[in-house]
């Protein structure tokens, strides 16, 4: 490692963990679904969520959410398109996280299995969804008013 690249990461100042979030939502006979991912680790183990997770250090938000939402629903070839980034001091009990939300539309809700760090994937009706994680039933709501 040259001294350049061991310093990028040797900082005074705290940093904040940068996340991302999918959603992904498909019509179903007129209702409008979204896919959800069942947490397999806390926080929140056993809680409904939108498929996301860390940005490594060597991908863009676009690459990490798409690599994301394949490695926790299966689903790949949805043309993402970045929502809104939410930064709320308190959105991760674990430490400052700061999350771009992306979202896709399919025609229909496609076959999904929960993989990596889901204990499953799902679609809901987007009006009747279950207990979520985090703040992702505040970015649904916030979806839904400007997107839908």
């Amino acid at each position: 490692m040259t001294e350049k690249e061991d310093l990028r990461y040797c900082y005074k100042y705290p940093r904040l963990a940068m996340t991302v979030d999918a959603i992904v939502v498909a019509a179903n006979f007129g209702q409008t679904m979204i896919l959800l991912i069942q947490r397999k680790f806390e926080p929140f183990e056993g809680m409904w969520a939108l498929p996301g997770g860390f940005v490594g250090m060597d991908e863009t938000l676009n690459d990490a959410c798409v690599r994301e939402l394949f490695e926790e629903t299966g689903i790949q070839g949805v043309e993402l398109r970045q929502f809104y980034t939410f930064d709320a001091l308190d959105r991760d009990p674990r430490h400052r996280t700061v999350s771009t939300v992306f979202y896709g539309r399919v025609n229909q809700p496609l076959d999904v299995v929960g993989s990596d760090d889901a204990d499953q994937a799902d679609w809901f009706p987007i009006t009747s969804l279950p207990e979520m994680a985090f703040d992702h039933l505040e970015i649904v709501r916030k979806f839904v008013k400007e997107q839908l």
